[in-house]
């Protein structure tokens, strides 16, 4: 996520750091590249100029040049700006109406808003616990309205049945007597897109939103097509009057112009941002772990969100419990493996340490390969209570059994055991209370991860 962006950053901010002192004119040319940096990130010109203006007093203040850390207050005074311009605090959604409460979701064909409809409402349902139900208004592409029944099926949201040759607007006022009639607290319309803006596809909207009446209208648009998305949402803002914005694809986003151009120019929040294909793969925008992500800080917040959200406390506590104690089986290991394999892979929770980025060439190298976790499940799986419990009892023909079990090589279960070892290790230090370095990943476990 903003690979490019944070990278070139990272570079920026290092030459300040590694300066014992500043001058003025080191810090007005360090400046200079962050503007740069930005503008090659594709955020918007008026967005940087604010930006730099800024910063600018406050970065090259006697207070700083002066400082005994100059390079480190320089990075918290970028940072306080970029959270600013990314909206200073995140917002959640409103359904603080009578019920059925509706929200609209509106934006260019492609830009994931069938998708996101589906991520809405399973967060609606199990984040503040309402009945949800979606309803498709596209009659227009192919297999659209077919999308969104199966994505409901899927994950156990109500869909409005099908029925042929209806138009939007008769399917928005059946929906909201469906909604009425099945007691659904919200109502998720889904809107036809279309490749451009044009005359037809506005009116409808304004018609639409004029039957539903909507608590929401939220722009649907994708983070990889930077200033262009920000076009858009200006435009849908001027007819339909935007109440916030959910940005998709963020995930595959190395620039990141959309994220923090939005805000500033538009002045409607960013409320959600999607960073995968998953329903579950749906984050809240919170800007202020996205501006620690964009200067390399990594988001442990978010990473132990998800880790309740996918495990449950009462597994969290009990984990931590038995990783007090010194404690570390395979079980405890399979939990783990299954639980990277839920946020993402390797890939996915790396991204989110600190310091990570400045290792990435590494990382690269080391070509880490996510069927891995597959495979350690599968292995583990395929091992006895007592084996999970002490695997230094897993002799020669004990791997040959478990190998065949598993469908693997030997090779990959000898790995497995170094990666438990290793992991075993760790883990004894921590519960001993030795401190394992933060951003830190050990060359030796890097080669074990391939």
């Amino acid at each position: 996520m903003f690979e490019n962006l944070t990278n070139k950053l990272e570079s920026i901010f290092s030459k300040l750091k590694s300066a014992p002192s500043l001058t003025e004119e080191q810090v007005d040319s360090g400046l200079k590249e962050i503007r740069l940096a930005l503008l090659e990130a594709d955020v918007a010109l008026s967005v940087v100029k604010e930006f730099i203006s800024n910063v600018k007093p406050k970065a090259i203040g006697q207070e700083i040049i002066k400082s005994t850390s100059p390079g480190q207050m320089i990075v918290k005074i970028v940072y306080d700006e970029l959270v600013t311009i990314l909206g200073s605090k995140n917002e959640e959604i409103n359904l603080k109406a009578v019920p059925p409460i509706s929200i609209l979701l509106v934006g260019l064909q492609g830009s994931g808003k069938t998708t996101s409809a589906a991520k809405l409402a399973s967060l609606i349902q199990n984040k503040h616990k309402k009945k949800v139900m979606v309803a498709s208004l596209d009659v227009y592409r192919p297999a659209a309205q077919e999308q969104l029944k199966l994505l409901a099926e899927k994950n156990d949201i109500q869909c409005l049945p099908i029925v042929d040759n209806q138009q939007p607007l008769d399917i928005s006022k059946r929906a909201l007597n469906a909604a009425n009639l099945n007691g659904s607290d919200v109502i998720i319309f889904d809107t036809a897109g279309r490749t451009q803006i044009d005359l037809p596809m506005m009116s409808e909207i304004k018609k639409i939103k004029e039957i539903t009446n909507p608590v929401e209208t939220i722009l649907v648009a994708d983070s990889l097509t930077g200033q262009i998305a920000v076009n858009i949402a200006k435009e849908f803002d001027t007819v339909v009057n935007l109440s916030s914005i959910i940005l998709t694809r963020v995930d595959g986003d190395a620039r990141g112009g959309a994220a923090l151009s939005m805000k500033q120019v538009t002045g409607k929040p960013i409320k959600y941002i999607g960073v995968g294909e998953k329903v579950s793969d749906f984050e809240m925008f919170h800007p202020d772990r996205l501006a620690n992500r964009i200067l390399g800080m990594g988001d442990v917040v978010t990473l132990v969100e998800k880790a309740a959200q996918n495990l449950g406390e009462e597994k969290i506590k009990e984990t931590e419990e038995e990783l007090k104690k010194g404690i570390f089986t395979m079980d405890t290991y399979l939990s783990q493996l299954r639980q990277m394999k839920k946020m993402g892979g390797m890939e996915g929770v790396m991204s989110m340490l600190p310091g990570v980025n400045k290792m990435k060439a590494k990382i690269d190298q080391a070509n880490i390969d996510e069927k891995m976790l597959i495979e350690n499940e599968a292995i583990i799986l395929s091992m006895t209570k007592k084996e999970k419990e002490n695997p230094k009892i897993i002799s020669g023909s004990r791997r040959k059994r478990i190998s065949k079990g598993a469908g693997v090589d030997v090779s990959k279960i000898n790995k497995l055991l170094k990666q438990f070892k290793m992991m075993s290790d760790m883990m004894k230090k921590m519960s001993q209370g030795k401190k394992i370095p933060s951003g830190m990943i050990p060359d030796e476990m890097l080669n074990q991860l391939k």
